[in-house]
């Protein structure tokens, strides 16, 4: 009797393993993705100074791993946006007052820098952008959109910087402005911040007129003392918060003589 052929065994199929270097752009890819998620939800005020960062409802929320989001995590704290405390977690970043009145000098320092700058080469060009978003930021104010000023007001200044086209000048200024947002909104929305609004669309117009007007010098000022008085402002505010009487409003207007000098950037 002839032997029996034994049956073909069944071919497996074998999903190759990713390439390591697929493996980490993949990672990179969705890490950069959180991070860029995140850092408008802490930038939005959706996550407050001082939130804990938890991995589990994030990772759930984003729809990603752990590994991508812990380095997300690391891009936030190297932009200065969260801490990691050991132990303990991550955490959005609460910026004392001292280290915000830091910013804002140098801040001011670079944007004298710009207004110069822009002075003696904006284009035609650029100068109808500028003054486009000028009339946005008066439109938002006659509708009274705070939260919609507060993005055209980061628009106008973050462009001047650009415009100015030292790429490290940008580089660093974008670092520092993210560091101040939250100071920047509490500015505007803080303390009765409605009347504050057309006093700094005003500004913002004057600063364009003095870029216009080709004159260094007025420009370099006219940014550098936006910038000072926004430093006073913060000040002001921070010294109310942390005065107000049990009971007290939220709101309080300023003293009329304060009031017409702390203005908003």
């Amino acid at each position: 009797m002839p032997a029996m052929k034994a049956a073909p065994s069944a071919a497996v199929s074998v999903r190759p393993a990713p390439h390591p270097t697929i493996t980490l752009l993949q990672t990179s890819s969705l890490a950069s993705v959180a991070q860029g998620e995140l850092e408008r939800m802490i930038l939005g005020g959706e996550l407050a100074p001082g939130a804990k960062l938890t991995e589990m409802a994030l990772a759930g929320r984003l729809g990603i791993s752990r590994g991508p989001l812990r380095e997300a995590f690391r891009m936030l704290e190297e932009a200065g946006l969260v801490r990691t405390e050991k132990n303990r977690g991550v955490f959005v970043r609460d910026i004392p007052i001292d280290e915000a009145i830091e910013i804002f000098d140098l801040r001011a320092a670079m944007e004298e820098l710009v207004g110069r700058r822009l002075a003696e080469s904006i284009t035609p060009a650029q100068l109808k952008e500028v003054r486009g978003m000028v009339d946005a930021m008066e439109r938002a104010v006659k509708s009274a959109d705070a939260r919609g000023y507060h993005l055209l007001n980061l628009q106008f200044h973050e462009r001047l910087v650009e415009m100015a086209g030292n790429r490290k000048l940008t580089a660093i200024y974008r670092k520092l402005i993210k560091e101040l947002s939250l100071f920047r909104r509490m500015n505007l929305e803080g303390l009765d911040g409605g009347w504050l609004l057309p006093i700094s669309a005003s500004e913002h117009r004057a600063i364009v007129k003095a870029i216009a007007s080709g004159d260094a010098e007025a420009a370099g000022r006219a940014m550098f003392e936006h910038v000072v008085e926004s430093k006073q402002r913060t000040v002001a505010n921070h010294l109310r918060r942390h005065t107000q009487p049990p009971g007290g409003t939220a709101h309080g207007r300023l003293p009329g003589r304060q009031r017409t000098k702390l203005q908003t950037a």
